[in-house]
């Protein structure tokens, strides 16, 4: 007795599994920020109140080049001034790679060993990826900032401890 095979196509099963290799590459080597953070129009975090959104207080010390951390801090996009206060607060961080050892492998920040930076990524809204802005901080807890919007290729100091 014969037995019919089905005539179903293979092809939507493989479309479906090429999809889902795909998105897996695509967030293991893009990040993965969760859209509500991205799309976020408020400075303000989850559960925070109006005076919580206020402006971050001034950095304590000298920025780089002498002046005060008012100054320095003066220029930062609202989203950097959210990471700063997400590294205060410990997170939660948008992104995995959020924290991460930074190894100044270009050499750009002074001298310090492996592990003395760490990097924190400054959201751009409607960019697809992490971006090219980062915080960098130094030390642990940290002792000094710094603000890079082209990838590490140059930096501001934006305060240190006292």
């Amino acid at each position: 007795m014969n037995t019919p095979k089905s005539n179903r196509p293979i092809w939507p099963w493989l479309a479906i599994l090429v999809l889902l290799f795909f998105a897996i590459w695509w967030r293991s080597t893009h990040g993965g920020a969760p859209t509500a953070i991205i799309g976020q129009q408020s400075t303000a975090l989850p559960g925070q109140t109006t005076a919580d959104t206020q402006p971050l207080p001034p950095l304590s010390g000298r920025s780089h080049g002498g002046g005060d951390a008012n100054a320095a801090n003066a220029g930062l996009p609202p989203e950097a001034r959210d990471t700063l206060r997400l590294i205060a607060q410990g997170g939660p961080f948008p992104y995995r790679q959020d924290g991460v050892v930074f190894g100044n492998r270009e050499g750009h920040l002074p001298d310090h060993p492996y592990g003395y930076y760490h990097e924190y990524t400054v959201v751009t809204p409607g960019a697809p990826t992490r971006g090219t802005r980062r915080i960098i901080t130094g030390g642990t807890p940290p002792e000094v900032w710094y603000y890079t919007d082209d990838h590490y290729r140059s930096f501001r100091r934006i305060g240190s401890a006292s």
